[in-house]
């Protein structure tokens, strides 16, 4: 595939961001996209389905919901409109940092589904007027800080991907040999891939290698389709279909400060796309961006789903494959409408083993990593900026203590869970304040493209 030309050499020519490729090739590297993010996608609503002992049919509803949001909020965000969208190759789905809360709200029985939604709905609202604020925290995120953070989201994401490598964490079986087999595969034909094919077909290298993951797996049996021929061809979503929300005020204001942490995390995605494209972004931008996690949380309040966020997985598939264009991710939230309309096809994607996708997923999150680090590398460590090292070095050890040490937190108070959980908000945080600390405010135009 032919690159876009380089918008510094000729302002005329289109930024690999915006280049429109061919129908073929959108529809094969959005399908790889969508294959790289289901699991996650998925896993919310089964999640929440279970904890309040939803009927299969009830949990099905969910997912086709939690889908056919993430389809819309995703075109919303990387196609762009009005003031909403940060126009970047980025997929949005339903972000696991409200799990723990929703969960608490589930076992109240005064608030149950109705009152998920009705908080959900609240802090989408919430959101979306606070991301003009939250993008004015620009000047506090230099390479320094913004190294830490995007290093910190691929080194979380690991435990991710050795979860899926093992079979699923809730496995009987995780480790099986066979599971670790299979993973080990679907890397090393990405990296075959990688290293002796060119063009096309090493961008799609994730999706080669998860199909031939996915044919080992099946010719061991190791592929399940139960429930796809009961499945329907078409499932409606329509709003409230749980019945009416309920507004409660302690539910709104927990999943308000879970939106706060969740943006901030977008932040870091955001600033990782940005390096990764070669595409400078703005506190406008930022703020575009921002507003659609409020606006598909939203969204998904109101089409009975959970709140939504950018997915670090497919940062980690842009660095892998250095496709930058935005209209990938518009064929893949193009792929997830459909997906959330006809069961059967969803049904037929969640047969992929999840011990598939974690050869795949090692390779995505550790180029996330890497390009934390590449960005860390280029940072002034000597003379006056030697204290640098100091913020690489604390930020990083504890933003990685809720990944290394998941029990930590557990005798602080139960508020707190959703900040002291999230490693990536407790790398920011850290790292800013230490920036401040040794730095001082560096102060950045609302105008100034914000580049690596």
């Amino acid at each position: 595939m032919a690159a876009a030309t380089d918008p510094q050499e000729d302002p005329k020519a289109v930024h690999p961001v915006d280049e429109v490729l061919p129908a073929g090739k959108l529809a094969v590297l959005g399908l790889q996209h969508v294959l790289v993010m289901y699991a996650g996608a998925v896993a919310v609503p089964l999640i929440i389905g279970g904890a309040l002992k939803l009927p299969k049919d009830q949990i099905a509803l969910l997912i086709n919901a939690d889908l056919l949001c993430s389809g819309i909020v995703t075109l919303i965000q990387a196609i762009g409109f009005w003031r909403f969208g940060i126009r970047l190759p980025v997929m949005m789905g339903v972000t696991f940092a409200a799990v723990g809360p929703m969960l608490a709200m589930a076992a109240n029985p005064d608030l149950g589904l109705p009152g998920i939604f009705g908080a959900v709905m609240a802090s989408g609202v919430f959101a979306t007027l606070i991301a003009p604020f939250i993008s004015r925290l620009l000047p506090l995120f230099p390479p320094v800080v913004t190294g830490v953070i995007i290093a910190t989201i691929g080194l979380s994401l690991i435990r991710v991907a050795a979860n899926w490598a093992g079979g699923g964490a809730a496995n009987p079986n995780f480790g099986d040999p066979l599971y670790l087999g299979v993973a080990l595969a679907v890397l090393l034909s990405i990296v075959l891939i990688t290293r002796f094919v060119r063009g096309f077909f090493a961008n799609v290298s994730v999706l080669l290698g998860l199909i031939v993951g996915f044919l080992i797996a099946l010719s061991l049996g190791q592929v399940s389709f139960a429930g796809i021929a009961e499945a329907p061809w078409v499932g409606a979503v329509y709003p409230f279909m749980f019945g009416a929300p309920k507004f409660d005020a302690v539910a709104i204001a927990t999943m308000c400060v879970v939106m706060v942490v969740v943006m901030i995390e977008s932040m870091g995605m955001f600033l990782a796309l940005s390096d990764l494209t070669n595409k400078p972004i703005t506190r406008e931008d930022l703020a575009r961006g921002l507003r659609v996690d409020g606006l598909g949380t939203l969204i998904g309040g109101v089409l009975n789903t959970f709140p939504h966020t950018s997915f670090s997985q497919n940062v980690g598939l842009v660095g892998v494959t250095g496709v930058k264009s935005r209209y990938v991710c518009v064929a893949g939230g193009f792929i997830m409408l459909a997906l959330g309309m006809l069961p059967k096809l969803a049904l037929t994607v969640a047969s992929v083993p999840q011990f598939v996708l974690g050869g795949a997923g090692i390779v995505m999150f550790g180029m996330v990593a890497a390009t934390g680090i590449r960005i860390l590398h280029a940072v002034e460590v000597r003379g006056a900026k030697r204290h640098n090292l100091y913020i690489m070095a604390i930020s990083l050890g504890v933003g990685l203590i809720p990944e290394i040490s998941p029990r930590f937190f557990n005798k602080m108070p139960h508020a707190l869970e959703p900040i002291l959980h999230s490693g990536i908000l407790l790398a920011a945080v850290t790292a800013v304040i230490l920036n401040l600390v040794y730095n001082g405010w560096e102060k950045v135009s609302a105008e100034e493209p914000h580049a690596h």
